[in-house]
Formats: C-alpha cells, sequence, structure tokens
C-alpha cells in the first residue's frame, strides 16, 4: 500500500521526470529573476518586477496546460509561468535589454511584458487588469468557434479592485467560459496590505456572485497548486465553466524596482517569508522522497545558472532596434 506522502504526487499522475522538470523550471525562473535585479543596480535593465515567491502556482498552472493550443493573458510577475510553458531565458532577456529580436513585443514593451506568438501568449498592457478582458475575450471566441482551448489569466490580489477584473469575471459567468483566473495573493496591492483591499479573507469568496466556481489554495504548495489547477481545466474542457483560483503567495522583493518594502513591511514579517519559500518547499518535498538527490540538485543550480549566463551574454551583444522600425507594429502597414 502506497503511503500518504506517495500518493500525493502519485494521484496526480506526476512522475518522478516530470517533478524534476518542474523543479527545474522553478530553479530557473528564480535564476533569472535574480539576476534582473543585478543587471538593474548596474544600470542595464531599466525596470523590475519581480515573480520570486511566486514560482509555485505558475509552474503547476503551466505544467496543466498545452503550450501552443491554450492561450495564457499574464500580468509582470508570470516570468516562472512564461518559462514554464516554454519561453526561454534568452528571448526574456532580449526584452530585458530591448533588442530587436525581442519576441515578446519587438522592445517595445517594458520588461516583464510578456508576449509569444509560439506559445500563445498574449502581450499585455502596462494598465492593471486589462490582460483578464483580454482573457475572457479569447475564452468568449473559443466557445463560439467550438475549438477545445482553454484561456488562462493571472492577476495580483490588488489588481481584483480594478473594474475591468468585475466586468470580465461577471462575463465568464453568465456565458460559462472556459476560462480560469488565478489570483496571486501576495498579501500587497503595491503597499497596501490585504485587510485594507477587501473585507474577504480569501478573492475565492467572491466567484459565488459571478457564478464561477473559486478554491483557495496555498500556492506555495506545488502539488496542491497542480491539483487544484488540473481540476479547473478539466471543468473549462468538459464545458462546466470557469474557475476563480485564489493561491496565496509570498513576495519576497519589493513591489517592484523603484519601490522599497522595508518602509511599510515590519522587519518580522519580512524575515518571515523566508519560511516560505515554494522552492525550497519543493526541494525538500523531493529530496524526502528520494526524487532528487543532493547531487541533483546541484547540478540543476548550475545548469541554470549557466543558461542565464549564456541568455545574458547573448543578448547583450544582440543587434538594437532600427530607428526606421520605431513605428513598425504601431500603425498599419501602408
Amino acid at each position: 500500500m502506497a503511503t500518504a506522502k506517495e500518493t500525493r504526487h502519485a494521484a496526480l499522475g506526476l512522475e518522478p521526470d516530470r517533478l524534476l522538470t518542474m523543479y527545474r523550471q522553478m530553479v530557473l525562473a528564480r535564476a533569472v529573476d535574480r539576476r534582473m535585479w543585478v543587471l538593474n543596480r548596474q544600470g542595464k535593465a531599466p525596470f523590475v518586477i519581480s515573480g520570486q515567491g511566486h514560482e509555485a502556482i505558475q509552474v503547476a498552472a503551466a505544467s496543466c496546460m498545452r503550450p501552443g493550443i491554450d492561450w495564457l493573458c499574464p500580468y509582470y510577475r508570470d516570468l516562472p509561468f512564461c518559462l514554464a510553458l516554454g519561453m526561454t531565458a534568452l528571448e526574456f532577456m532580449l526584452a530585458v535589454f530591448a533588442k530587436a529580436d525581442d519576441p515578446n513585443s519587438g522592445a517595445r514593451q517594458m520588461p516583464s511584458h510578456f508576449g509569444s506568438d509560439r506559445l500563445r501568449i498574449i502581450t499585455s498592457s502596462s494598465v492593471v487588469g486589462t490582460q483578464v478582458v483580454h482573457a475572457v475575450g479569447v475564452a468568449y471566441a473559443s466557445k463560439m468557434r467550438g475549438l477545445d482551448e482553454v484561456s488562462v489569466t493571472c492577476i495580483g490580489d490588488g489588481g481584483t479592485s480594478q473594474g475591468d477584473w468585475h466586468e470580465s469575471m461577471n462575463w465568464a459567468g453568465i456565458h460559462k467560459l472556459p476560462f480560469i483566473c488565478i489570483v496571486q495573493d501576495n498579501d500587497y496591492a503595491i503597499s497596501v496590505p490585504h485587510r485594507l483591499q477587501m473585507g474577504v479573507d480569501t478573492v475565492a469568496r467572491r466567484a459565488e456572485g459571478y457564478g464561477v466556481a473559486g478554491e483557495a489554495v496555498d500556492g506555495g504548495d506545488l502539488l496542491a497548486s497542480y491539483e487544484a489547477m488540473q481540476r479547473a481545466v478539466e471543468r473549462a474542457r468538459a464545458g462546466q465553466g470557469a474557475t476563480l483560483i485564489s493561491a496565496k503567495v509570498a513576495r519576497f522583493t519589493s513591489h517592484s524596482s523603484d519601490d522599497d518594502q522595508r518602509r511599510y513591511r515590519p522587519q518580522a514579517e519580512l524575515e518571515a517569508l523566508l519560511r516560505r519559500d515554494p522552492i525550497e518547499r519543493f526541494r525538500n518535498y523531493l529530496l524526502d522522497e528520494g526524487v532528487l538527490l543532493e547531487a541533483d540538485d546541484e547540478r540543476i543550480q548550475q545548469e541554470c545558472t549557466a543558461d542565464v549566463d549564456e541568455a545574458v551574454t547573448a543578448a547583450e551583444a544582440a543587434e538594437s532596434p532600427r530607428p526606421e522600425d520605431l513605428l513598425k507594429h504601431v500603425y498599419a502597414d501602408g
């Protein structure tokens, strides 16, 4: 008989190789994110908005999707999500350095405005919450066309105060769309704590008001996040409508490189974040289960660091956009 620990990943149909792939994706995302902060402090990256602490829910969600078939309308912390869907460290760094070959936006957007035609990642606007409108529109189109596609979007807890979010959730509920909204609740809307944003303990409680399924999950637990996302995807594909997933996560960094969270978060709270690291939690699980060995972990860490080194070197040396291409994709050709 299987033990309770074995049952957790085995019951989800997750083989050891797949677990290691997801772990590597989390480690790579953290390595890319940390390097971006270094580049920012060196004056080479103009802006950083981090996904550190959000890796588990994003990698788990991506693992339940079909890249190039399902759709993602990301928000600015979704670096792990995009990498897990198949974006490379180089493709991201080309955006950081605003190079001509940047596949996200052709150097027209700030870093972390993800986009990929190949992976069906729809480039986002800087306006908070608008990606949810886009995702619901995509889901509506997929349903009208009878296509087996799921549309996923992510947003922070602060973004759920935007009217766009409420209108989109209402539309998704009315039309029973193949749509999933993942709220990555990291307790802060920039500097405003959760208790001053909403009168409910979890955004998932709002789902009933829109007629969609709601589920709260520990977003720092990869397996719990995978299970929740798997249910949501199955529900969407079966024509049973939309799901609102509220994933509780930890925001390790300041809101962005232009913010200093030490000014509004108590020191004890910041120190407590270290105990909520989703990568360490998953690493310890894999070690306990014998899926990951210390030697494997060291190799993965080294490989991810090397991938980032190569991506930065290649992106920094890549060609810059040509001045004559300034208006390309801004106005209609001709």
